[in-house]
């Protein structure tokens, strides 16, 4: 071999040498080491929508199992959790003390609406990723707008179009009244509904009546709406005020068709409350397993769920639906993390949570998926009608997809 073969062939073995040892390299953003990953998020431990509180505690619970269990390929992974009270300005104050004080990896799982509105622009121009934000509102469903945000709800504008659809198909004559929460998140089903409806919303909405999440009850809201004439209701609320709806329906013996949003539909949180008779034959959709539907006593991953909170949350209620999705959040970050492996930066976070195609999560209805691109952030766009029996939740129909354009 001549001298300068022998130059070229040390000099790529060097380079070899030199670049992989470089290209396996650890590479870490803020709240990221060796030995930890730590996460930040606000929810309301306090206030009037402490109920959510447990969607909190299941997730800092969920990651001390996975901690002493081995961690994260061998980091332990800190969720600091502080109560907002579902306070907007608080969410501000909490979520800056995470991301310039306690320098977090990521924001995670914050709850609600108005308290993800709030700090979304922030977090954004500081370029921290928000993921899987438990809120359905579209505007934080905007990549082009808010690349570094996530959400793992439906988006009021694909659930409200299939419970229009549904409408249109079964009832197109309809007298709608419309019950919504005075917010973003009640504003949005509103919205969108009127928009699924198209040019026959203006004939078949006859009444809107709202509430403020702190009113003590919503007998006056219900009154208006029998008042003005609707032969339908569409109940897009949460748990404590659904289950006072539906009460006073009955109270006054008005027998509308009640179509009502998934997240205010819990057996135990609002149907029991409201009298589970009193429910019968109301209508909603669902994407996640319900976890106070016997239907799913002999599912596999309903098992696990609840042999998790059996042994880590004894004295917390497995029935709540809103455990149940704390705990399929906390699955879901805790895989994304996985796929992180060494590269722990905030951009790669990011990468991995936006990159999802149609996973099949255990805890989701059958035939509904889980997708994520970087130019499209919208978790789920199918859903299955499901019809109140008086114990539970019955399914009916094939899973529908609702396919709408930005």
């Amino acid at each position: 071999m001549r001298a300068l073969d022998h130059l070229i062939v040390a000099c790529l073995l060097l380079f070899t040498l030199v670049s992989a040892p470089a290209s396996a390299q650890k590479a870490y953003g803020p709240g990221a080491t060796d030995t930890e990953i730590k996460l930040g998020q606000t929810m309301p431990y306090s206030g009037p929508a402490s109920a959510y509180g447990i969607v909190g505690r299941a997730q800092t619970t969920y990651f001390k199992m996975v901690n002493e269990q081995g961690g994260v390929n061998g980091r332990k992974v800190q969720l600091i959790s502080l109560d907002d009270g579902y306070s907007p300005p608080k969410t501000v104050e909490r979520v800056r003390q995470l991301v310039e004080g306690d320098n977090v990896l990521a924001i995670f799982s914050l709850l609600g609406t108005p308290p993800n509105m709030a700090v979304a622009k922030y977090l954004n121009a500081k370029q921290v990723p928000q993921l899987l934000s438990s809120t359905g509102t579209p505007l934080l469903d905007d990549p082009k707008a808010l690349p570094w945000t996530t959400i793992l709800s439906m988006p009021s504008r694909i659930e409200a179009r299939i419970l229009a659809e549904y409408l249109l198909k079964t009832k197109p004559n309809a007298k709608v009244g419309i019950f919504y929460q005075n917010d973003e998140y009640g504003k949005g089903y509103l919205r969108y509904f009127k928009e699924a409806l198209g040019d026959k919303a203006a004939s078949m909405i006859v009444g809107e009546a709202s509430y403020e999440f702190t009113d003590p009850t919503v007998d006056s809201q219900i009154l208006s709406l029998k008042g003005s004439g609707a032969d339908t209701i569409l109940n897009a609320s949460t748990p404590k005020f659904s289950g006072q709806a539906v009460r006073k329906i009955a109270e006054i013996g008005w027998k509308p068709l009640h179509l009502m949003i998934y997240s205010a539909s819990s057996v135990e949180s609002a149907m029991k409350p409201a009298g589970a008779e009193n429910g019968i034959g109301i209508i909603t959709t669902q994407y996640f397993k319900m976890p106070d539907d016997p239907s799913w006593n002999d599912d596999k991953a309903m098992a696990e769920y609840f042999a998790f909170m059996k042994k880590w949350m004894p004295n917390e209620a497995a029935k709540d639906p809103t455990a149940l999705i704390g705990y399929l959040m906390a699955g879901v970050m805790h895989d994304i993390l996985i796929r992180c492996g060494d590269n722990l930066t905030r951009e790669n976070v990011l990468k991995q949570a936006t990159n999802f195609r149609e996973v099949a999560l255990p805890l989701l209805v059958p035939g509904v998926t889980y997708s994520t691109t970087p130019d499209d952030h919208t978790p789920f766009r199918q859903a299955r009608m499901y019809r109140f029996d008086g114990t539970r939740w019955v399914g009916f129909g094939d899973v529908i997809t609702a396919d709408v354009a930005r």
